[in-house]
């Protein structure tokens, strides 16, 4: 893909931003040498490469979900202003 100052423009426009003409030709200057590199790795041998999602071997730690505060509901409720069947009340939102 060529990156030219047409596609700069566009890109201008899609991201909904005004870019000066010094701001534009550093743009192209930079997506070009991202190109470039890009192009570079891909230069590489990744035949024998297995894929990886992370560098580093991880594997998830679990621990047991207990409950450890038990039953506060009442201290809970007694901060409420008003309750109802064991939940806070609060004014009706919506008609």
């Amino acid at each position: 893909m060529e990156i030219t100052m047409d596609l700069i423009s566009y890109l201008e426009e899609l991201g909904r931003i005004r870019l000066t003409d010094e701001e534009k030709a550093k743009t192209l200057t930079d997506l070009k040498s991202i190109l470039e590199y890009m192009d570079k790795l891909n230069e590489l041998d990744t035949s024998s490469v297995e894929p990886l999602s992370h560098a580093f071997p991880l594997t998830n730690v679990y621990r047991e979900d207990v409950v450890t505060n038990g039953d506060l509901r009442d201290a809970i409720l007694a901060n409420a202003p008003t309750q109802k069947d064991g939940c806070f009340k609060v004014p009706k939102t919506v008609e």
